[in-house]
């Protein structure tokens, strides 16, 4: 026979580390997204371009920042234009392999528009008719991509281009880089 003792009862103590844990998790949340909202509003990165009036309603090359992508030529012929590109006063920001890996035909000039100013002074330095595109970038940034159809430079480039009179142009922001103090390591 056996004893049928009594059931014990139900501890009616209350469990607070899960609530406690939740609250302080949520509150973490809420502190993130209100961080995140605040760095959105409240940005301190630097405009792409500055709306600028140009003297003399000309482009020049100084004004200027052109990305040089080897699209399908031979190797070092971005180097090569590149160098030729910054003594004609143009500011070169990069020169490497096309960064979508496409190769092409011809040469490809990529800008905010294909009748900006910047795009069109680009393509007034080739020997050859370039295939112009207009993609919308908010830094007037120029790409030059050069295929297996690049020729050369002309002997002497398009030295400005002209601008409406009394019209604004946006031009990328050039960072000059600033030397490094003696004694100190740049790492």
């Amino acid at each position: 026979m056996t004893a049928i003792h009594p059931q014990p009862r139900p501890h009616s103590r209350i469990h607070w580390r899960t609530p406690i844990t939740m609250v302080i998790l949520l509150g973490v949340l809420v502190g993130g997204a209100w961080w995140g909202w605040n760095s959105l509003i409240n940005s301190s990165a630097e405009p792409t371009c500055v709306e600028q009036k140009l003297p003399n309603n000309r482009l020049v090359p100084k004004q200027v920042v052109v990305n040089v992508y080897n699209g399908g030529a031979k190797a070092g012929t971005a180097a090569a234009v590149a160098e030729v590109l910054k003594k004609r006063g143009f500011h070169v920001a990069k020169v490497a392999n096309e960064p979508k890996g496409d190769k092409i035909d011809v040469v490809s000039v990529r800008g905010a528009a294909d009748n900006s100013p910047e795009l069109l002074l680009v393509t007034g330095q080739l020997n050859q008719k370039a295939l112009t595109v207009g993609d919308d970038r908010t830094d007037h940034t120029v790409d030059l991509i050069l295929g297996r159809g690049y020729t050369s430079l002309r002997a002497k480039g398009l030295a400005s281009v002209t601008v409406p009179p009394d019209s604004t142009v946006c031009l990328p922001v050039i960072h000059t880089p600033q030397p490094i103090p003696s004694g100190q390591n740049p790492n």
